[in-house]
């Protein structure tokens, strides 16, 4: 597995108005409202629990995808972490 880092300036994030934490929150919603992320993937890239995750977005009225296809994107990302 490959990690890309992101670099955003201090000035964008402070014109933000949000912590680093946040506008990663704010990121991941964004991508997963869009359909570009499974649940399993953005809860992970927002570092949050996924049922933690679907409360953030239930808080928000954003989609809870969870189709079979959600779920099977989701096996393998769990199969590709391996243990935990």
């Amino acid at each position: 597995m490959t990690a890309m880092s992101l670099l955003i300036p201090d000035e964008i994030l402070h014109a933000s108005r949000l912590s680093e934490r946040e506008l990663k929150v704010e990121i991941t919603a964004m991508l997963f409202e869009k359909e570009e992320l499974t649940p399993g993937q953005a809860s992970r890239l927002a570092a949050m629990g996924r049922l933690e995750f679907q409360h953030l977005l239930a808080s928000r009225r954003g989609p809870l995808h969870s189709d079979v296809a959600d779920f099977k994107q989701d096996l393998e990302t769990l199969g590709e972490l391996g243990p935990l």
